[in-house]
């Protein structure tokens, strides 16, 4: 005997894979989704939030490259692999760039590097401050493939690490609105009369509070902070699910399936559990991937606003607060570099909601 909802997923999923765009999109958000797990293993600056500063070599161009000079700590810090992994590693080594160097006796004489032309500081350090006194395996050359910003930070670093909180919002925030909105939505839709009244006059009030003014609200009440942003968000972006949710299922509750589930004594848990959602998840899936967009989007107005993830904290939209100034200063890089890979992530969940629209559509 055949199994119809294995032949449906199969049939949708082939028109999904005839997508272009809808697969490019996928595989997108996916590589995006690793680079953000994996952040500080392919990060040139592995420390936490790729926070290594050098005023000196402050906003440089793509492509820029420095002399680096590092000196060792004595302080030992362990850490665990997936410390290393998730939190970057806790360097105590001092990174000095520098324009020439040489021995002179016993010492390292060093000049610092000095920008618009001037003539850097020169200092000396004895060379028992090295290890084995192999002073060489601690002057290296590093290129700024993506420059530096106005702390003298790597951007392409930056970057990287920022992708997290802009990735994981979508999900956190998607998952928190789907939790509250197929709850009260089931229940507005499914009962109806005063129970459908109360929900749908708490749906209008909340939708008729514009978003970002409410996000702010909860984020002041909650506390500025990583995880304040993400509630925050996900408790703004229930609404529509909830509406979605109930819309179908009114119409799904009147169908004969769920008027057999009744008779054979199916308890209302189960029927919509069990019955109903599993038969209107194509709309919720497409709403989701509309959320994700949307949160993306809110997080970095946030993050612009200074309410979102705070200092030195890595975010999209806080690179763009930091740097839109520098658009009319000639160096509009800095600023144009994360709000491309924002565009990029939302252009990758709304096409990707498009083609699901499209492969989940049962007239086709």
């Amino acid at each position: 005997m055949s199994n119809p909802s294995g032949s449906l997923t199969k049939l949708a999923l082939q028109k999904f894979k005839k997508n272009f765009w809808g697969v490019l999109s996928f595989w997108l958000i996916v590589s995006i989704g690793l680079i953000s797990i994996f952040a500080y293993t392919i990060a040139p600056d592995d420390s936490q939030n790729a926070n290594q500063m050098h005023l000196s070599i402050h906003s440089k161009s793509p492509g820029f490259k420095v002399t680096l000079l590092s000196l060792p700590s004595e302080l030992d810090i362990q850490q665990s692999f997936m410390s290393k992994l998730f939190f970057g590693k806790l360097k105590t080594d001092t990174e000095i760039p520098i324009s020439e160097y040489k021995i002179d006796d016993q010492n390292l004489v060093y000049t610092e590097y000095a920008s618009d032309g001037l003539t850097g500081v020169e200092k000396s350090i004895d060379i028992s401050r090295f290890p084995n006194n192999d002073y060489l395996s601690y002057i290296k050359q590093k290129t700024f493939i993506f420059g530096t910003d106005k702390y003298g930070r790597d951007l392409l670093s930056r970057v990287l690490v920022g992708s997290r909180i802009s990735f994981f919002i979508g999900f956190i925030a998607v998952f928190i609105s789907l939790v509250i909105g197929i709850l009260m939505g089931s229940v507005a839709g499914y009962y109806g009369g005063k129970v459908d009244a109360i929900i749908m006059w708490i749906i209008n009030v909340t939708w008729s509070i514009p978003t970002l003014l409410l996000v702010i609200a909860i984020t002041l009440a909650l506390g500025k902070g990583f995880w304040q942003v993400f509630i925050a968000v996900g408790l703004t972006m229930w609404v529509e699910v909830a509406r979605v949710v109930r819309g179908q299922i009114i119409s799904a509750k009147e169908m004969q399936y769920v008027t057999a589930a009744r008779a054979l004594g199916f308890n209302d848990y189960r029927i919509i559990t069990k019955h109903i959602l599993p038969n209107i998840m194509a709309p919720i899936i497409v709403i989701s991937a509309a959320n994700f967009a949307a949160a993306i989007l809110i997080e970095s107005g946030l993050s612009f606003l200074g309410i979102g993830a705070q200092p030195p904290m890595s975010s999209w939209g806080a690179m763009i607060k930091d740097h839109y100034n520098y658009i009319i200063l000639g160096k509009p890089y800095l600023a144009l570099i994360p709000g491309l890979c924002i565009m990029l992530l939302v252009m990758a969940f709304m096409l990707i909601g498009n083609a699901l629209r499209d492969a989940l559509d049962v007239k086709t």
